[in-house]
């Protein structure tokens, strides 16, 4: 499997035609086979191959132009990296407990937070 086009597809899926999704959904992460697709769909293998690549063509288009997953990775690299250091200056510098407090808040997992923050925000604007 491809992890370059698993991460184009979870960001721009939502911009390809139904179709498109639909077939590349079922090839992404139900992880069927060509066959397998065109016998859900009633269609040949070579249709499903022809949607695949267009969908590929058209998720690497929309990267090169709107670089949303290179700027996603670059961020939860500098992210990783602002964690890193503030865990290294917590060690170095706080008391054990401090630092355990410290290393909790860095390492906690904030996407379902984010979430429902992200939604009241699109309700307020909205």
């Amino acid at each position: 499997m491809d992890l370059h086009f698993l991460r184009l597809w979870d960001i721009y899926n939502p911009i390809l035609t139904e179709h498109q999704r639909e077939i590349t959904d079922l090839y992404f992460n139900c992880d069927l086979s060509l066959a397998e697709i065109a016998e859900q769909k009633g269609c040949s293998r070579q249709s499903v191959s022809d949607t695949l690549n267009k969908a590929r063509r058209q998720m690497e288009e929309y990267e090169e132009k709107l670089r949303f997953s290179r700027l996603l990775a670059e961020s939860a690299l500098a992210q990783s990296l602002m964690a890193e250091n503030i865990n290294r200056w917590a060690r170095e510098n706080l008391s054990e407990e401090a630092c355990a407090h410290i290393l909790s808040l860095t390492q906690r997992d904030y996407s379902e937070e984010a979430k429902k923050r992200a939604e009241e925000n699109r309700e307020k604007q909205g």
